[in-house]
């Protein structure tokens, strides 16, 4: 069986990538990635070494070139991870994100009915439900609640799941649809918040964190968000929606107190900064219908995760620090020094 990976530069993807490398050797996987600011072909230097993967530079959104890499490799399944994805930079500019995240996935699932795939797997987020109010932590996300975007970044990804259910429902077209929580692990691209938080502290840096550090979020390893995936489109009902969940809430601010402790660094290097527009309170997953009918439970404690993800960036110094020498720089000084968000 052949798998056509979208996205597989980036963070999951990439993990995705190496996860079906290591579940199912006996399949092919080619890998296509525009490589935009979070592409690193560095990241797949290790499948590179397999005969039977293949990376393609190229851009989803770009229908002729799509329809060409389809007659080409003519994939059984198809995995979207391909997306802009930091709500700050969708602020600064939401016109990329409606293209990549909206009418990427609309020309992918052209190119895959016209070819026949078997199944497509849209890989979304949580955060098309909008947010949680922090004072009942009884509240979750299940498939049922109502999608309520809070950004642009979140109200593409809406846009485009609900793209995908159409296109089931009027084509019969073969679908499914991942909404996780927020992922950590190794090759997580150091503007988000654990390997920003990890980076800074190594440089004893000043660490930012957005208002209080109040906000809530539900983390998912992100090995275990690639079993899930994979359970999805070999198991998963055409046409469903599955909520992946980690079972870890923790505040912005209890995650970094987490990291520095795993480091041996002290807290006197946190610094509050403006909070951004927007800024959903709480993300809290159930993932009981994935473990119903899949049987998938993620298990990953968050404290195992961390040390993990936190050994992997001590062990990888190259790949991270490379990044941070280049254009992430100026995006980080344009982000937070030039709007005053706090001293750096």
């Amino acid at each position: 069986m052949k798998l056509l990976v979208t996205g597989g530069a980036g963070f999951i993807g990439s993990n995705f990538i190496y996860y079906e490398m290591e579940k199912h050797p006996e399949d092919a996987l080619v890998c296509l990635d525009k490589l935009t600011y979070a592409g690193n072909l560095a990241t797949l230097e290790p499948a590179m070494e397999d005969p039977k993967f293949r990376f393609v530079q190229g851009d989803i959104a770009d229908g002729q070139f799509v329809e060409a890499l389809f007659r080409e490799e003519k994939p059984d399944i198809v995995v979207n991870f391909a997306a802009e994805s930091h709500v700050d930079r969708s602020i600064e500019d939401p016109g990329i994100f409606l293209r990549t995240n909206v009418m990427g996935v609309q020309i992918l699932m052209d190119a895959c009915r016209a070819h026949g795939v078997s199944r497509f797997h849209q890989v979304s987020t949580d955060e098309v439900y909008g947010d949680l109010p922090l004072d009942q932590p009884d509240l979750f996300f299940t498939e049922e609640t109502p999608v309520r975007a809070s950004s642009p970044y979140s109200a593409s990804k809406a846009a485009a799941d609900l793209l995908v259910q159409a296109y089931h429902r009027t084509y019969g077209f073969p679908a499914t649809i991942t909404r996780c929580s927020n992922n950590y692990g190794p090759y997580h691209f150091p503007e988000k918040l654990i390997p920003l938080m990890i980076t800074r502290a190594l440089a004893d840096q000043s660490l930012p964190v957005y208002g209080k550090g109040e906000n809530v979020r539900d983390w998912l390893y992100v090995r275990d968000h690639c079993s899930a995936i994979d359970l999805v489109i070999r198991n998963g009902r055409p046409g469903e929606l599955y909520n992946v969940g980690g079972h870890n809430e923790r505040t912005n601010l209890q995650v970094v107190k987490t990291v520095l402790r795993e480091l041996g660094k002290g807290e006197e290097r946190i610094t509050f900064v403006a909070d951004r527009p927007g800024h959903d309170r709480r993300y809290a997953i159930d993932p009981a219908k994935i473990e119903r009918e899949l049987g998938w439970i993620p298990e990953t404690p968050f404290e195992e995760g961390i040390r993990e993800t936190v050994q992997w960036y001590l062990a990888h110094e190259t790949w991270w620090k490379t990044i941070l020498s280049g254009e992430y720089r100026n995006y980080f000084k344009r982000m937070y020094e030039d709007k005053g968000r706090g001293s750096l």
